[in-house]
């Protein structure tokens, strides 16, 4: 079983992959830790030296080395969905699910995590909000090719196992 969980930043993707690949006994893998930890340096950083248009590729190209794999569940950036057509081939391999939580909720979570988060750098906190609303409108596009839909409260370890199986 081969399970995307796709969303904003600050949806919960990392959060819920832990609970989900335990309750699954799968691996559980987080795209922009494996990204980290295969170049060598930061989201970040990789960001900041290379551009946005080169972590993507790099991320598009990681991202395929899932394909070998037979199963888990992987969290994805925010994103990831929007580039290389990540989201189609995501479709292709396995279950995606987009974790959608309301924009209230995202700007309360990334709110004390701005200056670790490449594409909130540049942003102060009172343009956190806009700035995702203006996000999430880009993305939804690419996030609503999921699979599955979840939204705010249905966002729990009970509906995510119910609606991959």
């Amino acid at each position: 079983m081969k399970v995307f969980l796709i969303g904003m930043m600050g949806s919960g993707k990392s959060f819920w992959k832990q609970r989900l690949s335990a309750k699954l006994k799968t691996g559980g893998y987080d795209l922009d830790s494996i990204i980290e930890s295969v170049e060598e340096h930061s989201v970040s950083e990789l960001f900041a030296e290379g551009g946005e248009a080169s972590f993507r590729k790099t991320e598009a190209k990681l991202l395929r080395w899932f394909g070998e794999k037979k199963s888990f569940v992987l969290a994805t950036g925010g994103g990831t969905p929007c580039f290389h057509q990540n989201m189609e081939w995501m479709n292709q391999q396995g279950i995606t699910i987009w974790l959608d939580e309301p924009v209230e909720v995202l700007v309360e979570r990334l709110l004390p995590e701005m200056n670790q988060r490449p594409l909130l750098k540049n942003c102060t906190s009172d343009e956190l909000e806009s700035f995702i609303q203006k996000k999430l409108i880009e993305r939804s596009h690419y996030y609503s090719q999921a699979k599955i839909r979840l939204t705010g409260t249905q966002i729990n370890l009970k509906n995510l196992i119910a609606n991959i199986k």
